[in-house]
């Protein structure tokens, strides 16, 4: 962690103390196994949620921690430092569940929903991609048919984190295309209902340990009271929505690339090549800049993103640089450190590996690297 900005708070540092101990005792040590298992870490989550890290950013009275932020942004670089998988696990019920039922619920949703979700007793998924639409999330097919005391759900939801363990799922659905985004709605849709189904569970590239499913809705009923928000405000929920969860991601990125920048440090001092650490080479002192540098950037973009939504100002483009820079950092930095590690590298016995399988999903999910620079360019250019 970096002293300097944001001002120290000691009773935020304690706990970010905290979650760093737990991170690296109890949380690294298993995250190969893990990874290689692709069980999902129940009693890691359970004890995380026992220091309140389910619901970091809902205040006190309505079951969270009630911290800011940019507390919340270096809780999750330090759990994504030891393992990716538990951070999205995470990122996913903090900033796209908990997130907008506290800007969006009613209190009764509150606390029905909320209160649980952030105490870690329930989970919480986000279901806006389809097959069909990842990036274009206003070309909804999942339909929200009107019935008696409510609405009837139906179609395909795809690349869901949280999936298969979720007992909320933040809904999104149309009630009709031709009304375009003006007819999208979120739905608070509980996994026990009759004709909701995980219709399958992705085999991954990385992030393994945690559930990327299929949700299939079948006619699923979901009473009125159970709407997030007003009629049509589906996207606008959405898409606000996204910009925190972006802060998570680009948390969850720079703890990857932090964990592969430490050990490639840490390798480079220890392995010799010549009679001299390989530290003492020059391409492998370029390499180390260079990490150092990219990471660095890209956590005070992070911090300056979270900085902004703490202070209640705009932040739709800052969340975009953010996740753009921290993930293709993420990117760049696992990738050399495989390289410093040689043959090494390649293999399963030293973490960068596993690094390197974990960065890429974060230049992709929560928004492309291009969906990103698209963000960022419609920001700049309507400023005059």
């Amino acid at each position: 962690m970096i002293n300097g900005w944001p001002e120290r708070d000691e009773s935020k540092a304690l706990l970010l103390e905290q979650i760093r101990s737990f991170s690296q005792n109890k949380i690294k040590p298993m995250a190969a196994l893990l990874d290689e298992s692709g069980q999902f870490p129940t009693e890691i989550i359970q004890q995380l949620a026992s220091l309140g890290m389910m619901g970091i950013m809902v205040p006190d009275v309505w079951g969270g921690s009630g911290m800011d932020t940019v507390s919340y942004a270096m809780a999750l670089e330090e759990i994504a430092t030891a393992c990716a998988s538990t951070a999205v696990i995470l990122s996913v019920n903090n900033s796209l569940v908990c997130g907008p039922l506290l800007t969006y619920g009613s209190n009764e949703q509150k606390k029905k929903f909320l209160i649980p979700l952030a105490k870690g007793e329930k989970m919480g998924a986000f279901a806006l991609s389809e097959p069909g639409h990842g990036s274009d999330p206003a070309g909804l097919e999942v339909q929200a048919v009107p019935t008696s005391g409510g609405y009837l759900i139906k179609g395909t939801k795809n690349w869901i984190t949280n999936g298969k363990e979720a007992n909320y799922c933040i809904t999104f659905a149309t009630l009709d295309r031709q009304m375009g985004p003006k007819g999208i709605c979120a739905f608070i849709v509980s996994t026990e209902s009759k004709g909701f189904q995980v219709s399958k569970l992705e085999n991954k590239l990385g992030i393994c340990a945690s559930s990327t499913a299929q949700l299939f809705f079948d006619d699923v009923f979901v009473p009125e009271d159970c709407l997030l928000g007003k009629r049509g405000e589906g996207l606008k929920i959405a898409l606000s929505t996204l910009d925190g969860g972006r802060i998570g991601i680009a948390s969850q990125a720079l703890g990857i690339a932090r964990s592969a920048f430490e050990a490639s440090k840490k390798f480079a001092l220890e392995r010799e090549q010549f009679g001299a650490p390989i530290a003492k080479l020059q391409a492998i002192q370029w390499f180390i800049a260079d990490m150092a540098t990219r990471l660095q950037a890209a956590r005070l973009l992070t911090w300056s993103a979270a900085r902004s939504k703490d202070l209640g100002l705009k932040y739709t483009k800052e969340a975009a640089m953010a996740k753009l820079a921290a993930s293709e950092a993420a990117m760049w930095i696992t990738t050399k450190a495989i390289q410093v590690h040689g043959g090494y590298g390649y293999t399963k016995d030293y973490g960068v590996e596993r690094n390197f399988r974990d960065a890429k999903v974060t230049e992709i999910y929560e928004g492309t690297s291009e969906i990103q620079r698209l963000v960022i360019a419609a920001q700049e250019l309507a400023q005059k």
